[in-house]
């Protein structure tokens, strides 16, 4: 069992203290990572600073030209980091090498994105008292950027922070998820071997509560953080005037209207909701359904659902693998548990096996079940009736989230509707809740986040304006 190192200003150090890596699947010891303490946490701090003062001074073409090198490091290396995501997360094997595929077209964006950093020029002399007077407006990268990530997608939402940030030139320190640490460590070695600043290059792995030495530290200038709604909450609370995004939790709801295409309503309800095992932040979970084509909708999904293979992951046409851990297995046991004993009707699924949880669906829950009112992080979504299309955006914006949400219509004055009041961050229309562009905006409103990603977006978010005048 291989142990893997911290990388501090670009250096590699083993430490005494480690954290197990298990293989969801069979709950193996895969490997092992070290863990960094508060003197590796404020020497990355200091050593990002040094960092700044040369990745603020790159080039434009420089910082292409890694982020290009990147990219190609990662297309070198597609099957093996695909299958090490397999081991660390549990994914499906199809579903890590897409990932993958992601990751590559997330750097090759940032590539682009890097050379679009424009300034701009203003008149200023609408006023007497601004004769001859322009503005020249710049962005800046703002300082040292704090990344912490999430299990669920180990590569691509590290590509997320990380990429954008080389765009601008910032120097970082990269928290990963405990779950799975190794993949964004290949992922920095890349980074370094590219010829990013060492400095400027900093992974620690650490214990949840040492991360608030460097959420509170002032040298720490931006964070982006991915995971729960709870903790990035309290992430922003702490970060004082830091420049704070937060991409957080979701209780996604999908509207199937009468005039829809059900054939491809349920497929893609059914991948939506049972892709990786329901463990994305925008997977389908509560379907709310035209009263008088419900029964014919649910028919058809359970028949699509009962098509998604369930198994080892590491066999290629298998769509539903084990759970993350034991902690989330007790946590879907029980909620499902509230749910029947509360009168909501299972219609398959709605057990356990082994390190699996079975896909299913639940019919009718009441409004305050915690299958419908949180996010559920598991292969289930649940069905509910509607009768008018007020009604259904009452229904999709009864939740305390608000990140995506999907609509079966083919009625633009319906999708115009629900894209001016349904409550999240983004719609999408005839597809699942689930589907994201590397390059769009994303974020959520109400609990499910503050700030955007997309990279775009999160250069925008990492760089301050400055006007000259003269």
């Amino acid at each position: 069992m291989r142990n893997f190192p911290i990388i501090v200003g670009g250096k590699e150090i083993f430490k005494e203290e480690k954290l197990d890596v298990i293989y969801p699947y069979n709950n193996e010891k895969i490997h092992s990572v070290s863990l960094a303490d508060e003197e590796d946490i404020k020497k990355a701090i200091d050593l990002a600073k040094v960092g700044f003062e040369k990745t603020k001074k790159i080039s434009t073409y420089q910082r292409a030209k890694i982020l290009k090198t990147v990219k190609e490091k990662i297309e070198a290396e597609k099957e093996d980091l695909a299958k090490l995501i397999v081991f660390e997360a549990g994914k499906p094997l199809s579903q890590a090498r897409a990932e993958v595929d992601r990751c590559i077209f997330t750097f090759s964006i940032a590539e682009e994105e890097a050379k679009r950093i424009y300034g701009e020029i203003i008149p200023l002399d609408l006023a007497p008292w601004c004769e001859g007077k322009e503005g020249y407006i710049k962005r800046f990268p703002r300082g040292v950027l704090l990344a912490i990530t999430p299990f669920n997608f180990p590569l691509n939402l590290v590509a997320h922070k990380i990429a954008p940030a080389i765009a601008v030139g910032v120097p970082f320190i990269l928290k990963p998820s405990s779950k799975t640490p190794v993949i964004s460590y290949k992922l920095l070695k890349f980074v370094l071997e590219a010829g990013y600043p060492e400095e400027a290059i900093n992974y620690l792995p650490m214990k949840s509560e040492k991360a608030k030495i460097l959420i509170e530290n002032p040298d720490v200038k931006i964070i982006s953080f991915t995971g729960s709604s709870e903790v990035g909450w309290q992430i922003k609370k702490l970060a004082h005037n830091k420049q704070v995004t937060l991409e957080l939790g979701g209780n996604a709801g999908v509207i199937v209207h009468s005039d829809a295409d059900l054939d491809l309503a349920s497929k893609k309800c059914a991948q939506g909701g049972f892709y990786y095992s329901g463990q994305s932040c925008i997977s389908v979970q509560r379907i709310i359904v035209q009263e008088e084509i419900y029964e014919i909708f649910k028919e058809k999904l359970i028949e699509e659902v009962n098509k998604l293979k369930v198994g080892n992951p590491e066999e290629d046409d298998i769509f539903i693998g084990p759970i993350i851990d034991q902690d989330s297995l007790v946590r879907i046991e029980s909620w499902v548990e509230e749910a029947k004993k509360g009168g909501a009707k299972v219609l398959i699924g709605g057990k356990r096996e082994g390190n699996f949880y079975l896909p299913t669906i639940i019919e009718e829950p009441k409004r305050d079940m915690k299958v419908w009112c949180e996010e559920v992080f598991a292969p289930l979504v649940v069905l509910k009736k509607y009768n008018s299309f007020d009604e259904a955006i009452d229904i999709i914006n009864d939740t305390k989230f608000g990140l995506q949400a999907a609509l079966f219509t083919n009625d633009y004055k319906l999708i115009d509707k629900a894209f001016t009041e349904v409550e999240v961050g983004g719609l999408v229309v005839n597809d699942s809740s689930s589907f994201r562009a590397d390059h769009q905006p994303y974020g959520g409103v109400k609990k499910s986040g503050f700030g955007r990603e997309g990279l775009r977006w999160a250069i925008e978010e990492m760089t301050e304006l400055k006007i000259l005048i003269k």
